[in-house]
């Protein structure tokens, strides 16, 4: 109700402020998108192109956040029950970043990722970048001004060589990561830089099987096909309390600020949430993109091993720095990549 209006307005029939009082069916507000919609806020950010940059989970509200950089936008991810945050960068300006800097950044002991909830390209070097290599990179991070930062880590990049349980070739152990199947034959995931080592697979005193396929440096994922089709193989996670396990029934991708776990033979199983998916990490072996990052901790031996969220597999054990004594980051090869390059399917 505006103060200036004439009296005579003023005196409209109540049923106008009825109108404004109480809306209609049609004005009330949607429904929240919360963390387990994750893949309908992606969709719609995807949607909106150069006009968002990306989503996560509101931590505090549970509640889906989708990146936008106009007032357009922002009306359209709060009509679909999203939280608006309003950014400087589209996902595609940030990636000409990350392209800018790839000659520069990639380096033995660097890794680069997209903050989602701050809009910048992340930098992080290890504590083997030092002289020229660091002024290098430090060079290049600042030439991109507010799009980046840089940040160090006391610990090393490594593959975890040493999910699941623990399988071997030769002196190597590595962790299974999941058991999937073909249409004609059975087979489990693991790490490519495992599978990398050698070609037949042992578990709990037994030959398991040779290996199918290997994606390492680039990506870090490899299958190894059973022989041995007598062992027990179920669609579960060993979860190293009581012997107990958690079944996997689905497979989906990883969102930023997500609570995940993570099982493996060294360590057992650990939990923590996602930082950054497509992120990308140069080991002294190679570099490899499309990471998810996260700050759950890993040691050698753990690799391969499954990373997973409630009854959904999310990704294979790759490599990081720290370990689960003073904590780290690790990176995870997204299951759902190897899943449709080999054509597979739980079970």
């Amino acid at each position: 109700m505006r103060l200036n209006r004439p009296a005579a307005i003023l005196a409209a029939p109540v049923l106008l402020l009825g109108a404004v009082l109480w809306p209609s069916a049609a004005q009330a507000a949607p429904a929240p998108l919360l963390a387990a919609d994750a893949p309908a806020a992606t969709s719609l950010s995807e949607s909106l192109g150069a006009r968002s940059a990306g989503t996560f989970i509101d931590i505090a509200t549970g509640r889906m956040v989708v990146t936008v950089t106009d007032a357009t936008a922002a009306r359209q991810v709060r009509t679909a029950g999203a939280i608006a945050k309003t950014v400087k960068y589209s996902t595609a300006q940030l990636d000409a970043v990350t392209a800018r800097m790839s000659t520069t950044v990639d380096t033995p002991g660097t890794a680069r990722h997209t903050d989602v909830t701050t809009n910048q390209v992340v930098v992080t070097v290890d504590s083997t970048v030092t002289g020229a290599r660091l002024a290098s990179v430090k060079a290049a991070v600042a030439a991109a001004g507010d799009a980046a930062r840089l940040e160090s880590t006391p610990d090393k990049f490594q593959l975890f060589i040493a999910g699941g349980q623990a399988i071997t070739t030769g002196g190597s152990r590595c962790s299974l990561g999941f058991n999937v199947r073909t249409s004609s034959a059975l087979y489990f995931v693991t790490a490519g830089h495992c599978t990398n080592i050698g070609s037949t697979w042992s578990g709990g005193g037994t030959t398991l099987g040779t290996r199918a396929g290997s994606s390492f440096p680039g990506n870090d994922y490899g299958i190894v096909r059973y022989t041995n089709t007598s062992v027990a193989r179920p669609s579960a996670v060993y979860l190293y309390s009581g012997s107990s396990t958690r079944a996997i029934n689905s497979v989906g991708s990883a969102s930023v600020n997500q609570t995940v776990q993570r099982s493996g033979s060294t360590t057992g199983v650990h939990s923590g949430r996602v930082t950054a998916t497509n992120a990308t990490v140069s080991y002294p072996q190679g570099t490899v993109s499309g990471l998810i990052r996260t700050t759950v901790c890993a040691q050698p031996g753990d690799s391969g091993g499954s990373l997973f969220a409630g009854n959904t597999g999310l990704g294979l054990t790759s490599g990081g720095s720290g370990n689960c004594t003073s904590g780290g980051t690790t990176f995870f090869q997204p299951l759902n990549e190897v899943m449709s390059v080999y054509g597979l399917s739980l079970g």
